[in-house]
């Protein structure tokens, strides 16, 4: 029996250390390919490092200017992670805890709009941001991402089963006030939880690229998505060392921001397990 479960525990770690490989090799290539030139990049794949990347950086450098994209990109992800973390979960605190005429007609009606494509009301968008005045400024890309319907889903399944109400009326009895209990009960219960939205959400406004195209006009305010688009549209195109390398600038970044937190997001998990 023991000799069986060893057997299925050495076959599960190598299909998993199989898979982990054969998801990392795309991004190896892709940072390799960064530091070599056209002639060997044509030639094949090879796992050792090129000497060209400085020459790379240098004909990218003509064309854009990669870290005025990559600080873009920072302050936009960052906010809006920040801020549809926070009002996601107030939001989310309300539906579980609170009974309210229309709940059930407001929750269902934010169920259906995870289902509608951001796509199709973009037009609109850009008409209602010219009204306001707020092209070509951050505004378009950090406000309407703050209400997330799929992140405030989450979080209110998430505190439904998690949060006792016993420990609200603790905190009530005790004098605290509604925001005082979401700060100091339920914010900390949902930690977990916000932090696993934060890594998608994080990601997902780092890779945008149809609203930043859309409402940004000056090039010095791209973020780096954009910038990308104009960079495969270049002249740089034709040194693919050089594209490699713009590539590998835009996802490293959420590479290591990834597996960063991921640990902090499992190891919260647990905690609150043991906990309960």
């Amino acid at each position: 029996m023991k000799n069986k479960k060893g057997f299925n525990k050495v076959l599960i770690y190598t299909l998993l250390i199989v898979l982990a490989i054969i998801s990392i090799i795309p991004f190896y290539m892709m940072i390799i390919n960064a530091t070599r030139d056209n002639k060997e990049i044509i030639m094949g794949f090879s796992f050792l490092p090129g000497s060209s990347l400085i020459e790379n950086y240098k004909t990218m450098s003509e064309y854009v200017n990669i870290w005025a994209g990559f600080k873009n990109s920072l302050i936009v992800s960052v906010s809006v992670t920040v801020l549809s973390g926070y009002f996601s979960a107030l939001t989310a605190f309300g539906f579980a805890v609170y009974n309210f005429k229309g709940k059930n007609f407001l929750f269902l009606f934010m169920l259906l709009m995870m289902m509608v494509p951001g796509q199709l009301g973009l037009i609109g968008f850009y008409e209602l941001n010219k009204v306001l005045g707020t092209l070509d400024t951050y505004i378009p890309l950090i406000v309407p991402a703050i209400a997330s319907p799929f992140v405030v889903f989450f979080l209110r399944q998430y505190l439904a089963s998690t949060l006792h109400p016993s420990l609200l009326e603790a905190a009530r009895m005790d004098g605290a006030g509604e925001l005082r209990i979401f700060h100091t009960v339920a914010l900390p219960i949902m930690m977990p939880a916000v932090a696993t939205m934060s890594i998608f959400t994080f990601i997902g406004s780092w890779n945008n690229y149809i609203v930043p195209l859309v409402v940004l006009f000056s090039p010095e305010k791209y973020t780096l998505p954009v910038l990308m688009g104009f960079l495969k549209g270049s002249q740089v195109a034709q040194n693919l060392g050089s594209l490699y390398l713009g590539i590998a600038i835009s996802v490293v970044p959420i590479m290591i921001a990834f597996l960063f937190f991921s640990k902090y997001i499992i190891s919260s998990i647990s905690a609150g397990s043991v906990k309960g």
